[in-house]
């Protein structure tokens, strides 16, 4: 009865309630509208810069290019040997391991004693004492096991090889241990910027060196092969040995001398390896010699332009499918689907089926 004597005080009838107050926007004022995305996926994010897909494709290429010169100098020991004895020295990867495992003891020692010496020139000095010693160990190899194998069946050295890849393995266990060793990085990296974007792609100058360097000396093996009376006698022994023995070729020094230069294209190859990604290990030339007889495969083994071609087309896919294959595999994308996949890409965006994991699959693809 109060509250009607109210009502009718205010000349409202006495069935209805008041109206619910109003907030600060007028009737007229559209309500504005919330976009999907922005409740549930927090605020649009910017446009992205148009010239990021070339800068990705710039650096996956830098990238491929550096590793496949590196693949190309370590394949032509592979197809030098057996363009000569018909013989796949699977060991080879194993002498690349030992250039870059001795360059980091003459490196270490050089750093620890403080020599005063430009940090170029003590790099050089590693690789200058590296290369004797793979050139002794590729001698070794093939004066004691593969020369007595020459006249035995195929599978006699290729077995003998698969086992100097074993003891030589074990011999640097033992040397350097088991665990992996920081490269020292006594070259200060500069980058230099291949578009205007200051963000995007670079190539620094360790990358220019080792591409410099192997270029430089697949230039001088083709020489050697091609313009110097060595090279002629090599290609003989290539064609036919026992003819080029009758022609007074010394059949066994060609092969001996075949042997000491791949060691030492292996030595700096395995340097330039462990100044470029800072590790080494005893296992390292397992793998790496594994891709580098697929690229000399891949380009024609026994073809020293061939191994060089194949080498870098190996690099360069490599670096590509790993660059790209992870972004499109992206489960993130179809985050908007499924409430699990999505709270899994909110802590972690990276969320593929493949990825830079399986770069190794997609170089032997």
């Amino acid at each position: 009865a109060p509250q009607s004597r109210r009502m009718a005080s205010e000349g409202r009838p006495p069935g209805l309630r008041s109206p619910p107050a109003r907030s600060g926007r007028s009737r007229s004022q559209p309500r504005p509208r919330t976009n999907a995305t922005e409740t549930h996926r927090g605020p649009r994010l910017p446009p992205t810069d148009p010239s990021r897909p070339l800068d990705i494709f710039l650096q996956q290429l830098v990238n491929g290019l550096t590793l496949g010169s590196v693949y190309a100098v370590v394949a032509l020991g592979y197809t030098m040997v057996y363009g000569i004895i018909q013989l796949i020295n699977f060991a080879h990867g194993e002498v690349v391991m030992i250039g870059a495992l001795t360059a980091y003891s003459v490196i270490v020692a050089l750093t620890g004693a403080h020599v005063p010496l430009p940090a170029l020139a003590i790099v050089l000095v590693g690789a200058m004492v590296a290369i004797p010693v793979c050139m002794a160990v590729g001698y070794t190899l093939e004066r004691t096991a593969y020369r007595p194998l020459r006249k035995a069946p195929r599978l006699a050295p290729l077995i003998t090889a698969i086992g100097l890849s074993i003891i030589l393995q074990n011999l640097a266990m033992i040397i350097w241990s088991r665990n992996p060793l920081s490269y020292p990085q006594i070259i200060q990296t500069v980058p230099y910027h291949l578009t205007g974007n200051p963000n995007g792609a670079t190539i620094t100058n360790v990358q220019i060196a080792i591409l410099v360097t192997s270029i430089a000396m697949m230039g001088g093996l083709l020489a050697l092969v091609y313009r110097t009376k060595l090279g002629i006698a090599m290609r003989a022994t290539a064609q036919n040995p026992q003819i080029a023995g009758l022609m007074g070729i010394d059949i066994n020094r060609v092969i001996s001398l075949t042997f000491v230069i791949g060691a030492g294209l292996g030595a700096v190859a395995g340097v330039m390896v462990g100044s470029y990604y800072g590790i080494a290990h005893y296992q390292m030339g397992f793998l790496l010699g594994l891709k580098a007889f697929s690229a000399a495969v891949l380009g024609g083994i026994g073809n020293l332009a061939g191994a060089m071609l194949g080498g870098l087309l190996l690099g360069v896919i490599e670096a590509l499918g790993a660059g790209y294959v992870g972004d499109l595999t992206n489960l993130c994308q179809l985050s908007g689907w499924f409430d699990a996949l999505a709270q899994r890409c909110a802590s972690d965006p990276n969320v593929t089926l493949f990825g830079s994991n399986y770069q190794d699959v997609f170089a032997f693809l």
